[in-house]
């Protein structure tokens, strides 16, 4: 989930690298359902459907640059963001919690201090750890891991006490880990935060085509179908399933199309 995918649109087009098309290296997910969608609104006879990896300390730069047209991934929908950039209608919405081992004997956000912990470069995770009331004065320190993956390894590893991070991105790393049942994630929440498509800010037309594409998608039904497929289901081909239900604050998501930050 820290890759993204991308729709540009330069002109009279869409283009990527002199092709026209939408990137991503995560091929099968939900979001890439998503951004399909916008792709299949595009009246354009030789669309190309383009994939380009991007991180969470990459894939901003990428959108403003031009490099992608539409990321689409796990990245949270904020204010200080949209300075720079333009967000589709909310999609996702997460908790930023804490994945510990059960043999830990931490069972809240404040059982950190005087631990060290993990979370991935270019996130929101740590800012928020200092912010939160029982954490702001705790001597708290951090491993910043490439990706989720190495993250989630050094908690695996014993070398940090949690993986701090969105809980869907979380147990995503729990489900696909060699024994699920070693951990937990802890109930509190740093913030909720919204995910959205993130698209440049200088292409009204554009963004109007996402909110109008993924409003439709919403009110028809379909992106239940779509949620239940990638986190209530096993997913192809190991047949994991991730048991991550439809929260209260995704349905209102839904139900309610907007691309309000946090």
């Amino acid at each position: 989930m820290a890759q993204g995918k991308a729709l540009r649109r330069d002109g009279a087009g869409l283009r990527a690298d002199g092709r026209k098309g939408i990137r991503n290296t995560v091929v099968v997910a939900y979001l890439v359902e998503c951004a399909h969608h916008v792709a299949r609104e595009i009246d354009k006879p030789q669309l190309r459907v383009d994939y380009v990896a991007v991180t969470p300390e990459t894939r901003m730069a990428a959108v403003v640059s031009g490099k992608i047209d539409l990321e689409c991934g796990s990245t949270t929908n904020n204010v200080e963001r949209q300075k720079q950039v333009s967000f589709g209608p909310t999609y996702f919405v997460i908790n930023v919690s804490a994945a510990v081992k059960k043999s830990s004997g931490i069972k809240t956000l404040a059982d950190l201090a005087g631990k060290t912990i993990s979370t991935t470069s270019g996130t929101t995770a740590v800012p928020l750890l200092r912010q939160y009331e029982k954490t702001k004065n705790a001597d708290i320190k951090e491993i910043y891991g490439k990706d989720h993956a190495e993250s989630f390894l050094l908690l695996s590893q014993d070398r940090v006490a949690a993986f701090v991070m969105d809980d869907i991105l979380l147990a995503g790393q729990i489900a696909n880990s060699s024994n699920p049942g070693e951990y937990v994630i802890l109930p509190e929440s740093l913030r909720t935060e919204p995910y959205s498509m993130m698209l440049r800010k200088d292409d009204p037309q554009f963004k109007a085509l996402v909110d109008k594409t993924i409003d439709a998608v919403m009110a028809s039904g379909e992106i239940n179908t779509i949620y239940a497929k990638w986190f209530t289901s096993p997913i192809p081909p190991k047949g994991i399933n991730l048991n991550f239900p439809e929260t209260p604050a995704i349905k209102d998501a839904f139900a309610h199309p907007n691309d309000k930050g946090v």
